[in-house]
């Protein structure tokens, strides 16, 4: 009896918690109205069969009330998703490369800009902030709740700019707080030196990279797996689509593969 009751009282106090929980995660048909929104471009919406947003913002733990920091945007393919479900309780940040650290950066953040810009409805909560990619620094230390990346880690390895770039996400996360990687997996055990320019890493390497600034690996999924990805083309990881650099030449065969093979990895910064 009094085990059964120990059972029922630390049932009641989770309970809360437990329900506050539920209550901050997306529901199924919320990620379906914004997946569906008019104002995706469709050139965007036509990839989520490869991207799978809602399984992997859900494996990521995507909450309402989140501060979420997303890496190098690109052109907001997935702010179109994540700006629209925060912006009611949450608040999405854009962290962009510094515009005087390129020509490509400052043309990026202005696109992006412009884009938020046009539809404050959906994007007028949403912060563009800067950073210098040989010294990042995405935040004040322990203000956001997730730090996300997409098909990105290969470049800083590209650059030598990868270990200070885990270290800054590590300092700009809550303690609690979840680091969500996505990029192109290589065959495990393929030498870094070989595939460096091929834009494929293997997970043992991103693994690396965010354990030796402090993370912990929380988890890995296959959501977006594409076991028809060779791996081995002559551009690289950017002859399959959506990319297509070797233009016509060869490219029902690409396409036939679609886009690369991706590791998805959720990493935590340990409680203090």
């Amino acid at each position: 009896m009094k085990t059964t009751l120990a059972a029922l009282s630390l049932t009641a106090l989770l309970a809360p918690v437990l329900s506050q929980a539920a209550d901050a995660t997306f529901t199924a048909q919320q990620y379906q109205s914004v997946l569906a929104g008019s104002w995706r471009d469709p050139a965007n919406s036509a990839r989520d069969g490869y991207r799978h947003p809602q399984q992997t913002l859900a494996f990521f733990g995507l909450g309402a009330k989140q501060t979420v920091i997303e890496i190098t945007p690109g052109g907001g393919w997935y702010s179109e998703v994540l700006a629209p479900l925060l912006k009611d309780h949450g608040h999405y940040i854009a962290a962009v490369q510094a515009a005087s650290s390129s020509a490509y950066a400052r043309t990026s953040e202005e696109n992006l800009k412009k884009k938020f810009a046009a539809d404050p409805v959906r994007y007028g909560k949403a912060e563009v902030v800067e950073f210098d990619p040989k010294a990042p620094v995405f935040g004040k230390p322990a203000s956001a709740d997730a730090v996300l990346t997409f098909r990105n880690v290969h470049n800083w390895v590209a650059a030598d700019t990868a270990a200070k770039t885990f270290s800054a996400f590590y300092t700009v996360l809550k303690p609690g707080g979840v680091l969500g990687v996505e990029d192109h997996r290589a065959k495990e055990g393929a030498d870094l030196d070989a595939i460096k320019d091929s834009g494929y890493l293997t997970t043992a390497q991103v693994v690396k990279l965010a354990t030796d600034a402090g993370f912990k690996l929380a988890g890995q999924s296959e959501i977006n797996a594409n076991p028809k990805d060779t791996k081995d083309y002559p551009a690289g990881v950017w002859t399959l689509p959506p990319t297509l650099k070797l233009g016509e030449r060869d490219k029902a065969k690409y396409v036939a593969i679609g886009e690369s093979d991706r590791m998805t990895l959720r990493f935590v910064k340990p409680a203090k």
